[in-house]
């Protein structure tokens, strides 16, 4: 049932105009990034790979933000939810299927923002270098903070109103790019306290600028396996957690 619910969301997603729509601006923002490259003496790449990437992240964050909000609050007011939860399937499966159907389509998505990235680099350079293979782990990367957007997003929707758990989720994802900041503010007080309260905060907030390993990769730098494989048992983890919380609180709610 999971597999039928993700499949559904999937096409539903993909018949959606606003992907369409931002696929279009991230391929236009790449289209930019060749232009200020070519304009950009001696740094084409460096420029063309960091706008690239950056678009790809911040347009799938729009696309994990809008469209996870909506993914339960779409089928009760379309009234289609109500006769899905009357057949054989658990709403904790509906839940998943749902998050399922949603990572496969920004997956599909990133996919064809990086094809448009590795397009504008062969014309700047004519051709790949080593280094960018790099490229792959900092997409990997984005798709991993993406699901953990989309989690979050689907976490606040099993319980509040697409307006707020949109606020909620944008509120989570800045707290969490500034992590190790609130950990470090905490220290610099006197107050032992706010020392516990603000490493308490920075360790339940998802650490979003582990995932960030643009800048390196546009400089050519590698990515090292040990951060990939901490990456991903950390995202894998939080996804758990949150995929679990929001199966407790959808699976106790009042349909209405």
């Amino acid at each position: 049932m999971i597999g039928i619910v993700a499949i559904n969301t999937f096409r539903e997603a993909i018949r959606d105009r606003v992907l369409y729509n931002l696929v279009f601006f991230a391929l236009l923002m790449i289209s930019a990034a060749l232009l200020v490259g070519q304009i950009s003496l001696g740094i084409e790449r460096l420029v063309i790979i960091n706008l690239g990437l950056t678009s790809i992240s911040v347009f799938g964050l729009v696309m994990a933000v809008f469209l996870g909000v909506g993914l339960i609050h779409k089928e009760m007011d379309k009234r289609t939810l109500y006769a899905l939860l009357s057949k054989p399937i658990r709403r904790w499966e509906f839940l998943v299927g749902k998050f399922a159907g949603l990572a496969l389509t920004l997956a599909v998505n990133t996919i064809f923002m990086t094809l448009g990235l590795a397009v504008a680099l062969v014309a700047v350079g004519r051709r790949f270098e080593k280094s960018d293979v790099s490229i792959l782990a900092a997409v990997y990367f984005i798709l991993l903070s993406l699901g953990l957007v989309t989690g979050i997003a689907l976490f606040f929707s099993s319980f509040s109103t697409p307006m707020l758990s949109t606020l909620f989720t944008l509120s989570i994802y800045m707290a969490g790019l500034f992590a190790a900041d609130i950990r470090a503010f905490g220290g610099m007080t006197e107050s032992r306290a706010a020392v516990r309260v603000t490493s308490l905060c920075s360790y339940l907030l998802p650490n979003f600028r582990n995932f960030n390993v643009m800048a390196a990769v546009a400089h050519g730098r590698g990515v090292p396996w040990h951060l990939v494989v901490e990456n991903t048992a950390y995202a894998g983890l939080y996804l758990l957690a949150i995929l679990l919380g929001a199966s407790l609180i959808f699976g106790h709610r009042e349909l209405k």
